[in-house]
């Protein structure tokens, strides 16, 4: 019987004999006594409990100048959507190298921004700060000139854009922080004819930004963000009018309330595309536990009741409308340095791609594609941090439908399962939690397959893709793929990952790495009891084969 070692990290495993494997663990163990336990994880592969976007992974552009600063942190440097360097070419190539990566234009500013327009052209204004304004900053506005420029961006890069819309456009802000009154959407309108007129390809236009339920900042009732995305969606059918393809209509990209949720599902039944929620269940960025939390299974368990009680508010309603995850970034107020952008959060990031999925969510937008502490690229160099190739790797290898999927054995497993990406087979993500701890696993498909040819130790801080043949394959055909990803020194906090021994970084022109495996031939019969022999092309990094 073949098995699986794990040690602290994950793992993506594709296939039903075909596999890809994804694994990270944590060297702190060493020095010390490691365990070892026995697991099984059991994937029933006769139906999808989910189905994912194609594209499902996503990342923000946000507002936020370059004198944001959090805990006397100024993070954000030159990575606003108003003076981002469009001209990179690391930026070009990491956006690219997802063919396509959603990007979602958006965050607390986009409530105060004003857009300069053919037929109202005011003077542009950028933000300037003003401790006593909401959010810190005055309104600010976005020239047609810069929004050219990005459109300009969006097309070399193949992104597919999502534009938050200001939705505080005509309300009264009381003094507890309600907004009445209903949108004003004339410049909204305006900025979309020109858009359209310019023929920038929109994906979607989400009205607002954690404005629902009790509001970050400012409030707005469930009702009359029904009035006003209602709004939006004939704003939306008039100004695309003639076009093959129609903008989704995108709402309300805030924190999950359930009374506030249904509410306002109910009343935008015909005119509702998306539902966004935003996800910052870590806590604000100062705080000094994040890695405690991150590591810790019952603490990841708790965001399961969010997207289990969304799921059921779509599912109780005539709506047709999808959710998403809409902005994500662990930990608020611009997440923390090396934790937020360091090899550690991948376990609460793939875990939460894993789990959103289980949970039939079609998008997952992580905060940020670049700035703040949590952004996938280096705000200053642009270089990609580990969980750009987390996300990279994610988007090439799982696919859309996602399985049922359990561990047995211990709660610091985390297992996910969807079928392969591009290939007959299955991919399972494995998360191993504990640094003192290697488990040995057994997969079992449905409770009448075991896999008996695998046999894995992993080392410190790795990440593992394996890659096995699809039933049927020839034996000369039959081979397996190994992609071994470790952090530098073994290091949770480092910001420097290694593929099979070799650090990942972007060459002199600036382009993203090949993501390169090692290879294992199988020599031996397929059969139910085991392959008997393979070589590997690179015995450093491929597992023992039984």
């Amino acid at each position: 019987m073949g098995s699986l070692f794990l040690a602290l990290g994950f793992w993506i495993w594709v296939g039903l004999f075909s596999f890809s494997f994804i694994s990270s663990v944590n060297s702190q163990n060493e020095g010390r006594r490691v365990e070892t336990v026995s697991g099984s994880v059991w994937i029933d592969v006769n139906s999808a409990i989910g189905r994912t976007d194609s594209d499902f992974i996503c990342a923000t552009l946000d507002w936020w100048p370059p004198e944001k600063c959090d805990y006397g942190t100024c993070s954000w440097g030159h990575a606003s959507l108003l003076n981002l360097d469009l001209n990179n070419n690391i930026l070009l190539n990491a956006v690219k190298a997802f063919s396509p990566l959603k990007i979602r234009l958006g965050g607390s500013l986009q409530d105060k921004v004003i857009y300069e327009t053919e037929d109202h052209r005011q003077p542009c204004i950028p933000f300037s700060k003003n401790t006593s304004a909401l959010f810190g900053f005055t309104e600010g506005c976005l020239p047609l000139s810069r929004w050219d420029e990005l459109n300009t961006f969006f097309d070399k890069s193949g992104a597919l854009v999502i534009f938050g819309l200001n939705a505080l456009n005509g309300k009264s802000i009381r003094s507890d922080g309600s907004a009445v009154g209903a949108w004003d959407s004339a410049n909204a309108k305006s900025f979309m004819r020109y858009t359209v007129g310019k023929g920038y390809k929109i994906y979607g236009w989400e009205l607002g930004n954690e404005l629902c339920g009790s509001g970050v900042g400012v409030r707005v009732a469930a009702d009359q963000y029904a009035s006003d995305t209602i709004s939006l969606q004939y704003i939306v059918q008039d100004v695309y009018n003639g076009t093959e393809t129609k903008p989704l209509v995108i709402a309300p990209g805030g924190f999950f309330d359930a009374n506030w949720f249904k509410e306002f599902v109910d009343k935008t039944t015909k005119s509702l595309d998306v539902i966004t929620h935003h996800i910052y269940n870590l806590g604000p960025g100062v705080d000094k536990h994040l890695v405690d939390r991150i590591l810790d299974p019952s603490y990841l368990d708790g965001e399961a009741d969010t997207f289990s009680k969304l799921q059921t508010t779509l599912k109780s309603s005539p709506s047709s409308a999808t959710a998403w995850v809409g902005e994500a970034g662990g930990a608020y107020n611009s997440g923390h340095n090396l934790v937020t952008n360091a090899f550690v959060f991948s376990f609460w990031y793939l875990d939460q791609l894993g789990m959103s999925a289980s949970y039939d969510t079609k998008t997952y937008c992580r905060q940020s594609l670049i700035g703040g502490n949590y952004g996938l690229l280096n705000t200053t160099t642009f270089v990609p941090n580990p969980d750009y190739y987390s996300a990279l790797l994610w988007q090439r290898l799982i696919g859309k439908n996602v399985l049922s999927t359990s561990f047995t054995g211990t709660k610091k497993i985390r297992a996910y399962a969807h079928c392969a990406k591009n290939s007959r087979g299955i991919t399972l993500l494995l998360i191993n939690l504990d640094n003192a701890t290697t488990v040995q696993t057994e997969v079992t498909f449905n409770g009448i397959w075991k896999v008996r040819h695998l046999k894995h130790k992993l080392h410190s801080h790795k990440m593992k893709i394996i890659r096995l043949p699809t039933r049927g394959s020839k034996i000369s055909k039959m081979e397996r793929e190994e992609y071994h990803l470790t952090a530098k020194d073994g290091n949770l906090h480092s910001q420097t990952i290694l593929l099979n021994g070799n650090i990942l970084s972007v060459n002199s022109t600036g382009h993203i790495p090949p993501l390169e495996p090692c290879k294992c031939k199988f020599l031996g019969p397929h059969n139910r009891r085991s392959f008997l022999h393979c070589v590997c092309s690179n015995t450093r990094c491929c597992s023992p084969c039984l």
